[in-house]
């Protein structure tokens, strides 16, 4: 690894000068994971690259999506210092420069040297017009592939599969046709036009998350969104479980109701999709996701009141818990853990964190940044108040596993 700091976990986001666009047009969303998943996206080339006291500096002419904390990755280096080619975690960005830590001595380096925003490291074995399968690379992953259909405008369909043999054929679906015919919905926006609306992707290499706003297509005040998300899980087994890869969907056809169990909406609602269950046998079953406070398992991120409002009274603080998946609706023990991201169990707190706004993180996580997700209890046309939206926190700085 290039870097001397984990780089694991990536973040994305549309506030990115030189991000991909999402919006109710076709095959946006397929453009916009295949920037992020698997090509990377916003090439530029450095003018120079300087280490100075443990800080290396890249000047550049222009803008580039690189933000603190987001993963560069760097080519072209030649020589003493050709050991920075490959991912960097940046530190700081300014006019014209972007920032990272190394170990290496003060001095210049040389060569021809370009960077990009550093993509997931997924594969895209198959793909067809507005269709496209997307695998994790890592050689710790499951191995399942997530079927994307971006003919649509407002949604696209997902569905997952332990095998492809092409872009149309799969075996071990899931969900299967029996739960949800066609695949589950991602929404992109509630408009079918080019109006692009605020998204962002926080992954690693074996899993994602998706967040859209797709009110703002509208609604510029319709800030709620949802965030879906696929991969493989945090299993709770002592001897592993192959099969703990899920697929969030929603099963409503309006792009405008698709707040449905997303990863942190209500819970207690079994649309999230594993191939088979923890034994390794039959086929895909359904779960449901609950934060472990628990009080309330139908309770969106940010609008549960089990905490009390935002800040405690007590402490001042904002409380937070780990999420769950289990096999059955309200009585089934857990089976897997959400990696990087935390239920909010306060009220009130989107008066204070909007779309990815930050905030230090305490406790066992002290030393990494948590990013604000909005969350929705009403339509994604609804201008956003303190009463329907809340947040969801996403750990920005990693490692996840």
């Amino acid at each position: 690894m290039a870097s001397i700091v984990d780089t694991s976990v990536k973040n994305f986001n549309s506030t990115m000068s030189g991000a991909p666009a999402l919006s109710g047009t076709a095959g946006s969303l397929i453009a916009l994971l295949d920037a992020v998943l698997v090509n990377g996206f916003d090439i530029k080339a450095a003018s120079a690259l300087t280490v100075s006291g443990g800080i290396a500096s890249m000047p550049f002419i222009g803008s580039h999506s690189a933000q603190v904390e987001s993963v560069i990755s760097i080519t072209g280096i030649t020589g003493a210092y050709a050991s920075l080619n490959g991912e960097q975690k940046v530190t700081s960005v300014a006019a014209g420069v972007v920032r990272f830590a190394t170990s290496l001595a003060d001095g210049a380096a040389s060569g021809t040297i370009s960077f990009k925003m550093a993509p997931l490291g997924w594969l895209k074995p198959f793909a067809g017009t507005n269709l496209a399968a997307y695998k994790a690379s890592d050689v710790a992953a499951s191995g399942m592939l997530l079927r994307v259909d971006d003919t649509g405008t407002q949604s696209a369909r997902v569905r997952g599969y332990e095998s492809m043999s092409d872009i149309n054929n799969g075996l071990g679906p899931f969900p299967n046709e029996t739960q949800m015919a066609g695949g589950g919905y991602w929404a992109k926006s509630v408009a079918a036009s080019s109006a692009a609306v605020p998204w962002a992707i926080h992954g690693d290499g074996r899993l994602f998350y998706f967040t859209a706003a797709p009110g703002v297509a509208n609604t510029p005040a319709a800030q709620s969104g949802v965030t879906r998300v696929f991969g493989d899980m945090l299993p709770l087994r002592p001897g592993g479980d192959p099969y703990a890869c899920y697929l969030c969907y929603s099963n409503a056809t309006s792009s405008v109701n698709q707040i449905d169990a997303g990863v942190g909406s209500g819970g207690d609602v079994l649309r999230f999709a594993a191939p088979r269950d923890f034994t390794g046998l039959g086929s895909s079953v359904l779960h449901a996701k609950y934060p472990y406070t628990f009080s309330s398992a139908i309770a969106v991120s940010g609008l549960s009141g089990a905490f009390g409002p935002f800040p405690s009274i007590v402490d001042g603080s904002l409380m937070t818990s780990r999420q769950f998946l289990a096999s059955n609706s309200g009585s089934a023990p857990p089976r897997a853990d959400f990696p990087g991201v935390y239920h909010c169990g306060q009220t009130g707190v989107w008066d204070t964190f909007k779309f990815l706004d930050t905030a230090p993180a305490a406790g066992v996580l002290a030393g990494r940044t948590l990013q604000a997700l909005p969350t929705s209890n009403s339509g994604l046309s609804t201008g956003s108040t303190n009463t329907n939206t809340g947040v969801l926190m996403v750990d920005r700085t990693g490692p996840w596993r």
